[in-house]
Order: C-alpha cells, then sequence, then structure tokens
C-alpha cells in the first residue's frame, strides 16, 4: 500500500513540486463512434483534423508585412534630381547672347547725333561708359547728363528737350537695329555649345524679347544669328505673347480693364517719378556732383515680371523650376521678386556692378564659367 501511494503521480508532484504537475490521461478510442450515429452516417473526423479546422476558422486572417524600403542609391538620387522635366532655362537676350554695348550701342548713338547735326557729339569708349556708370544704363538720362555738362543746342528751346531726346533715341534705336542685323554683331563665344547641350539634356530653352532694352526688333535679330536649326528648338517670349498669356491677360489688364484706382495709383508712381529725376538733377547741378538715383517706373519691374511669369506658363513649369540667365539688373530683381533663381552673365556694360540677389555671376559660357552642369550645381548647392 505505501508503495502504491509513494508511487503516485499526485504525491510526487506534492512533496516535490518542482516537478511539472501530473497531467490528465485522455482516453481516445481506436475508432470514434457517436452516440446515436446511424450505419449511413459518415464517420467524424479524426481528431487532429478537427483541431486544425477549428484552429483555421477561429485564426485571425495574417497580414503579409510589406517589403522594407529600398534604399536608392546615390546614382538614382542624382538623376531624380537632374530630371530633364524639371528645369527650364531662360535667357535674356541683349548682354547674355550677344554684348551689343561693346561697341554697338555706342556707334548707334553716335550714327543718331551725325543725323541730327551734333557734330561735337562723338562718344568715345570711355565717356560712353562714364556716362552709363552716372546713369545707371538709362538712356535719357546719360543723354541728360550729357548735355547738361556740354550744353544743349542753342536753337533748341527749353520746353522741347524731351521730345528733342525721344528723337535721338529713336534714331539710335534703327541704327542699332542695322548693326545687330549685320556681320559686326557676333554672338558671345561659347552660347551656341550652351544652347546644343541644353538641347541634347531635352531642357526647354526661352529667349526673352519682351522687356529689351534696345527693343524686341534688335533683341530677333541677334536671335536670328543662331540659325533656323537652333531657333525651331527654342521658344521666344516677346510682347505678344505676354499679352496673351493668362497671367499678362489677368494682371496687366490686357483682357481684363484696370479700375479706376489702379490707373489713378499708376499716374502717381509715375509723377513720384518723374519727381525724383528732377530733384536728382537739381542736386546734381548744386554740389556739381554725379547722383545715381533709382526712377525707374514700378511698370518697367511690372513687365519683367509678366514676361518672366508668361515664359513659365509656356513651358508648363512653376517659377521655382525655371532660372534666368540675367545680363541686367531689372532682370535679377523681377526674379529674386516671384523666387525664380538668376544667374547673372556679365558684359561690357555690367562688368564692375553687384548682383546680391543673383546665385552666381558668371563672365561667360564655357569653360571655367557657365556650363549645364555647373548650372545645376550652382542651383542645388
Amino acid at each position: 500500500m505505501e508503495a502504491a501511494v509513494s508511487h503516485s503521480p499526485l504525491l510526487l508532484w506534492r512533496s516535490f513540486p518542482f516537478l511539472s504537475p501530473p497531467r490528465p490521461a485522455i482516453y481516445i478510442p481506436a475508432t470514434p463512434t457517436p452516440l446515436f450515429a446511424s450505419s449511413s452516417s459518415p464517420p467524424p473526423p479524426p481528431i487532429r483534423s478537427f483541431l486544425s479546422s477549428r484552429s483555421k476558422k477561429n485564426a485571425k486572417p495574417s497580414r503579409t508585412p510589406p517589403p522594407p524600403p529600398s534604399c536608392s542609391s546615390s546614382s538614382d538620387l542624382d538623376s531624380a534630381k537632374s530630371s530633364p522635366q524639371d528645369l527650364a532655362i531662360l535667357l535674356e537676350v541683349e548682354g547674355v547672347l550677344a554684348d551689343a554695348h561693346r561697341s554697338g550701342n555706342r556707334e548707334a548713338f553716335n550714327v543718331a547725333f551725325q543725323k541730327h547735326g551734333l557734330d561735337c557729339a562723338n562718344w568715345t569708349e570711355p565717356v560712353y561708359m562714364d556716362l552709363t556708370r552716372k546713369a545707371g544704363g538709362d538712356e535719357e538720362r546719360m543723354l541728360i547728363f550729357f548735355f547738361n555738362q556740354i550744353g544743349w543746342p542753342t536753337s533748341l528751346p527749353t520746353n522741347e528737350k524731351e521730345a528733342f531726346m525721344k528723337r535721338i533715341l529713336q534714331e539710335k534705336r534703327k541704327a542699332l537695329e542695322e548693326f545687330a542685323a549685320s556681320s559686326n554683331l557676333t554672338l558671345r563665344p561659347g552660347v551656341e555649345n550652351f544652347i546644343d547641350d541644353a538641347v541634347k539634356e531635352s531642357l526647354p530653352l526661352v529667349f526673352l524679347t519682351a522687356y529689351s532694352k534696345s527693343g524686341e526688333k534688335m533683341a530677333r535679330s541677334v536671335i536670328e544669328k543662331l540659325g533656323y536649326d537652333r531657333i525651331s528648338k527654342v521658344k521666344i517670349i516677346g510682347k505678344e505673347e505676354v499679352k496673351g498669356s493668362f497671367y499678362g491677360q489677368l494682371v496687366l489688364g490686357t483682357g481684363v480693364s484696370s479700375t479706376l484706382d489702379e490707373q489713378i495709383a499708376k499716374e502717381a508712381r509715375k509723377a513720384v517719378s518723374m519727381e525724383k529725376q528732377r530733384v536728382a538733377e537739381e542736386v546734381a547741378s548744386i554740389l556739381k556732383l554725379s547722383v545715381d538715383i533709382d526712377t525707374s517706373p514700378p511698370e518697367s519691374l511690372q513687365n519683367v515680371v509678366a514676361t518672366l511669369r508668361a515664359a513659365a506658363e509656356n513651358v508648363g513649369l512653376p517659377v521655382q523650376n525655371c532660372v534666368l540667365i540675367a545680363g541686367s539688373q531689372s532682370g535679377v530683381i523681377g526674379a529674386e521678386h516671384i523666387g525664380m533663381p538668376c544667374l547673372v552673365l556679365r558684359s561690357s556694360l555690367t562688368a564692375r556692378a553687384e548682383f546680391k540677389k543673383a546665385k552666381a555671376v558668371m563672365d561667360g559660357f564655357g569653360g571655367a564659367d557657365l556650363t549645364i552642369s555647373k548650372l545645376r550645381n550652382k542651383l542645388w548647392s
């Protein structure tokens, strides 16, 4: 009796609790038969298959974990960053494609003086550059500074000075257009290779002629020097394209009439600009100093902004995805005004100018200067 008790599993577990508790015995018949099974009833499924089906029925549907994100290589990132569809290049013409101011603009002034019988007015290059610096590139102010110094024509009434200057500038523009169409004005070195490289990379190219200082006709004459094959692969945004753009119709009033308040404000800005010019001239005359006050009318900035937005609209990209290659301060200011990145190409007119708002300032195309790869590096650096 003691041997039977001592070998009982329950007593062993109570005496030695560190042992695993006994499991109750389960009797499984060899061929389980239901109590009221008929002869035609199929045999019940085995216990193992029954448990398996129960577990499948009660189990929650499993979700296949998503694959881990793949890490892009540096080459993939570079190719994504420099996708041909994420960048458009906008180029000014005057000072960028050709440096017309180096000789053409000065010579055009001299031709205009000769046609008006002003033999005493013959601008040498030092005189021209000095006037350009003093007037900030404003050609009407250049004439004012010049004739204030040497004297106005004696036969010219005081109240006709403005009309006289307009005639000079009109004649000068004609002479410059003839010069631009001739073979005397050449493209800047490397500009053709730059355009070819941009075309190879499928980068949209847009030439801006709408706000060219020397006129749209002169700008288009410069573009024609690129040849038909290159011109067929670029876009040109002139005054008509700006007027036809959505921005031009909405903001400039080409499709929507401006209100009376807008017209009054525009005239008031003109009056303030003219008054600044008059005061600047009086101070310069009294103190015998050269003053440089920015009296450019606000609509000049408006024209630049409208041209840049029309160009971005034309290529179907936001302004942030367009880059302006500028040769003038007005282009830099306009680009900065709308958040468009800008690079400057110096010319003889802007050799000593500072462009603090530009991402980079370069002296020309190719080599150590502006190339497509360097353009990308400057934009994303």
